[in-house]
This record gives structure tokens, sequence and C-alpha cells, in this order.
């Protein structure tokens, strides 16, 4: 885990370097058992292609978790975010290889707000492809 990340030492428009997130389908599967959604479009290709879709895709509550995953690490403190919200935009296709799929996680102080808090504007994408939008996290500094 990151040091602990002071207030004093965050400027509005500090840029959080990017992570990259390998998104592989036992991560799915695991994921699936810990959330209890075992909806075959994230661990059956066969089921997936039927209804439309290009192969598995990563559920959605997963791909919201590794955003805040990037911002735990980085404040340091799990227990820093104070609130947080997305909204998806694109879906995470994880194909069937050694590599699956890269998920790649930034972030930039938007505001910094009274009681040490600040707001973190994330970008979430794979490839060229933004998979969260209006992806923001209140994050309490030390």
């Amino acid at each position: 885990m990151a040091a602990t990340v002071k207030y004093d030492e965050v400027e509005v428009g500090q840029e959080l370097p990017a992570v990259d997130y390998q998104v592989r389908r036992v991560n799915l599967v695991m994921y699936a058992g810990a959330s209890g959604d075992f909806n075959p479009i994230h661990w059956n290709e066969r089921f997936a292609k039927t209804v439309g879709l290009p192969d598995v895709i990563a559920h959605g509550m997963f791909t919201m978790a590794q955003g805040g995953r990037f911002v735990t690490d980085w404040a340091g403190d799990p227990g820093a975010v104070v609130d947080y919200g997305v909204r998806f935009s694109s879906m995470v296709v994880v194909p069937d290889d050694d590599t699956g799929a890269t998920l790649t996680v930034s972030g930039v102080v938007e505001e910094k707000l009274e009681d040490k808090r600040v707001v973190i504007g994330l970008t979430a994408k794979t490839g060229d492809t933004r998979v969260l939008s209006k992806a923001r996290a209140i994050v309490q500094l030390v």
C-alpha cells in the first residue's frame, strides 16, 4: 500500500499516474462467487455471443471496483473514499487467452474541498474505449 497522501501536498490539476489492471476470465469467475452474480454473459462465451455480445464481458461492478481500488491505493487508506460513483459507458470484453483484457485507470485532482477532502475524476479505458464515465470519488486525506 502507498504512503498516506496528505491534503497539503495535493494540488488541483495534479494527475494520478495510470495503472493497468489485467482482467482475465478467472477474475470474473472469482468475482461471480464473491458477488453472487453468475450471469453467464460473464463466463460463458457461447451464451454471451448468443445474446449478441462480442465475447464474455466483465461485470460492471467489477470494473467499478477497479476504479475504487485505484483511488484507495493512491490514497494509501482503504477507508479514505467517502463517496464514489460512475456511469457505465462501455463493456470490458474479456477474451479467453493468457492476457485477457487490460483496464487502464487514471485520475486527476479536480477540486479541493473543506475538511481535507478532494474530488478525484477518474478515467477508465480498455484500449481507446472509455468504459466508465462521470467517474468521481471524494477522498478524505490527512
